[in-house]
């Protein structure tokens, strides 16, 4: 199959399930989830597999175990790259993410000392300057109201010091232009764009290599 970007319908889906986020809605268009949203967007991780790696979409079922909110069903569609970088598909529109959103303590404590590092944090400024040309953001995720313990708080990358998480992120409102393969164009430029972030963060911070229940 190739991939032609998501019909008017899976936006409507979507539309209709932040409405009614309910097990009647979805089992009554289960077959539109199937159809509109969950094939192209099988079609489009097809089709980026031989560049970025395997892609996996996320179950559309949320985790409400610990969460206020008891709504069942995740109102947007989402799946990752085996080779980094992040696809959704919302009533919002597509987005597509890169980075290290959550980092464990030992990830945190490599990515710290880089950033402080004049060579590497040097090098991290640069790359951010460079992705944000390209109209990408650039944010951090639970970021410290000052620079972390052990850190001076007037250092030069204070503010890249404060984030537990940092990541490129691009959100596309709706337009004509989804419904087309031009959707994966810029699904694919915005992976090159971000490609140095990633590898900057491969290099210097990696994987966590502690046990999943210390994380």
């Amino acid at each position: 199959m190739v991939f032609r970007g998501w019909p008017a319908e899976a936006l409507e889906f979507y539309e209709g399930l932040a409405a009614d986020n309910s097990k009647t809605y979805w089992t009554a268009h289960k077959a539109i989830y199937d159809d509109k949203v969950c094939a192209p967007m099988t079609e489009l991780l097809a089709e980026l597999e031989p560049e970025f790696g395997t892609g996996k979409i996320f179950r559309p079922f949320r985790d409400v175990r610990f969460s206020a909110d008891k709504s069942p069903y995740k109102t947007a569609i989402g799946a990752v790259l085996e080779h980094r970088g992040y696809v959704q598909l919302s009533a919002d529109g597509l987005a597509a993410g890169n980075g290290m959103w959550m980092m464990a303590a030992d990830q945190l404590e490599r990515y710290r000392r880089a950033v402080a590092d004049d060579t590497s944090g040097g090098e991290l400024q640069k790359i951010i300057a460079e992705v944000e040309g390209h109209r990408i953001e650039v944010r951090g995720r639970e970021t410290l109201k000052t620079a972390p313990r052990g850190y001076p708080r007037d250092h030069p990358r204070a503010e890249l010091l404060r984030n537990k998480g940092l990541v490129a992120w691009k959100q596309w409102p709706v337009a004509s232009w989804l419904g087309t393969a031009a959707a994966k164009r810029r699904i694919v430029e915005f992976l090159h764009s971000t490609r140095p972030l990633g590898d900057w963060l491969d290099r210097h911070v990696g994987p966590s290599t502690m046990p999943a229940r210390e994380r």
